[in-house]
């Protein structure tokens, strides 16, 4: 917008010079005397009084554009200030999720390093659904039963699938009926 206003103020400039030029002109004409006859006389005079007017309203019409333009200048100078702001302000947010992901990931290294001695001695077939699970459902392949509740899907469970669950031996692996999520079962499970 801005671009388009300083055409149109270059323009409306370029028309104020080419109107006060020819006024120049006509006047140079009449003050040196080239133009004799009366009638000629009038009728420039006619047209001197033509062309101020003409002057006065393309200076008005440049007067309005200047202030549009001004207007305009304001509010993209504004938007770049608010744009510059905000792009220091996710440069700031970008290098703190950087530095906070290098952390992450430090962290699951640690966590999968410590998980290597927790899986031995695991049947293959048991590790093989977690992993299948755990990439399905998020990087969450086994849930607490806590209180009843699933923690992978924060589903309550029923009263017949908990009698269910409270019956199946300690050894046999349990799932969540709505996240099919590995249940694991703890003193707090609410059997």
């Amino acid at each position: 917008m801005v671009d388009d206003l300083q055409a149109e103020q270059a323009k409306v400039d370029a028309d104020v010079e080419q109107v006060k030029a020819r006024r120049t002109r006509d006047r140079d004409r009449m003050d040196q005397g080239l133009i004799t006859n009366p009638k000629d006389l009038e009728r420039m005079g006619h047209e001197l009084t033509s062309l101020e007017r003409r002057i006065a309203s393309l200076e008005d019409d440049e007067l309005e554009v200047m202030e549009r333009l001004e207007r305009a200048q304001a509010t993209l100078d504004s938007l770049t200030a608010q744009v510059e702001t905000i792009d220091t302000r996710l440069a700031t947010l970008t290098e703190a999720r950087d530095e906070k992901a290098g952390v992450i990931d430090t962290q699951l290294v640690d966590v999968e390093a410590q998980r290597g001695p927790s899986v031995e001695g695991l049947p293959e077939d048991l590790l093989a659904l977690y992993e299948k699970l755990r990439t399905q459902k998020g990087g969450v392949g086994a849930a607490r039963l806590h209180q009843r509740r699933c923690t992978g899907c924060q589903l309550g469970i029923d009263n017949a699938e908990i009698a269910v669950i409270r019956s199946t031996p300690a050894d046999t692996v349990v799932r969540c009926e709505e996240c099919s999520r590995i249940l694991v079962r703890t003193a707090e499970s609410g059997l």
